[in-house]
């Protein structure tokens, strides 16, 4: 595709602060200057479909996020009827809080019998 648009990315300085301020810093400083950027539009374009309409869902608040405002994540979740974990995390709570994310994910795989 020879498509063309605006992408985006976070200043290699300001990274580690905004996605990963409980994130050892030496991983933080990798992921800061190996990011890819992220087609703009992907902020405007609406999914097809939503799953957590007809299917059980799970959702994560990171409670220290300065990327989502955990506000934000709370009323998403809420309205779409989530079962929902906080964790008092940075955005990349996947690495700063491993833990809390495998029983999330072990919690939902248990409840739906799978």
């Amino acid at each position: 595709s020879t498509e063309t648009g605006t992408d985006v990315s976070v200043a290699i300085e300001k990274f580690p602060a905004l996605f990963a301020a409980d994130v050892d810093p030496e991983l933080a400083a990798v992921l800061a200057v190996s990011q890819r950027p992220l087609a703009a539009r992907a902020f405007s374009e609406a999914a097809p479909v939503a799953a957590w309409k007809t299917k059980p869902s799970w959702g994560l608040v990171a409670s220290a996020d300065r990327t989502i405002n955990p506000d934000v994540e709370r009323f998403g979740y809420e309205r779409a009827g989530m079962t929902t974990v906080e964790v008092d995390s940075s955005h990349l709570v996947m690495l700063a809080q491993p833990k809390a994310v495998a029983e999330l994910i072990m919690d939902a795989a248990r409840s739906t019998g799978h």
